[in-house]
């Protein structure tokens, strides 16, 4: 399984390889959408990132560094939110596996039963987050002071530039789904929490 340290090596301003078939998700969703998702959206943040920093004091910095320089800097709203969903995408990918959800590994349930009580109510929680944010935006499993959060954010805002540690996350961008469920948002948050959710990265991204 991939950590969230070996992303953010291998996420350097590239298009990393998804790490399944664009098939692979089927039936919950479809190789068409990761065809686009992936192949049109995620190349596109990354290319435009790549063209906003050329020649800029910017372009040697790491992906990770690049997000926490522009976060919050108006003059560089642009160049974070390219750096950001580039992250977010690589990250996105990692969440989700083939024959997914079932139980998580054992450390991380018992993290997930202390701060939630059991595995259902973590799985409601970003089933909230991801439903009720309002707009295109993530829902997260995260580390904040030892304890396990769900919490969300609009746009291509990161829990990065927030001092908490990503788990894992599920895309809400209507880009993210559109072409499987049209409008049936929760429908595809569902699916994906019970079907393709990738507890062991988020175990691994534990430690």
């Amino acid at each position: 399984m991939t950590s969230i340290d070996t992303i953010e090596k291998a996420a350097l301003h590239v298009l990393p390889p998804l790490p399944y078939a664009e098939n692979a998700l089927d039936p919950v969703i479809s190789a068409n959408t990761i065809g686009f998702h992936y192949g049109k959206h995620h190349k596109g943040y990354v290319d435009t990132l790549n063209k906003l920093i050329a020649g800029t004091q910017l372009a040697d910095l790491s992906l990770e560094k690049l997000i926490a320089e522009t976060s919050g800097k108006a003059d560089n709203v642009a160049i974070f939110n390219n750096a950001a969903q580039t992250w977010n995408h690589t990250f996105y990918w990692r969440s989700l596996r083939p024959k997914g959800g079932s139980e998580p590994p054992a450390a991380l349930k018992q993290r997930i039963e202390a701060s939630f009580g059991n595995l259902d109510a973590c799985k409601k929680e970003l089933a909230t987050a991801a439903t009720t944010q309002f707009g295109s935006g993530w829902a997260w499993l995260v580390l904040e002071a030892g304890k396990l959060k769900v919490v969300k954010t609009g746009n291509a805002d990161t829990p990065l530039t927030k001092g908490v540690k990503p788990l894992l996350t599920i895309d809400v961008w209507e880009h993210a789904y559109y072409l499987d469920y049209q409008n049936r948002r929760a429908d595809y948050v569902n699916a994906v929490l019970d079907k393709l959710i990738n507890w062991g990265f988020a175990a691994d991204n534990l430690g």
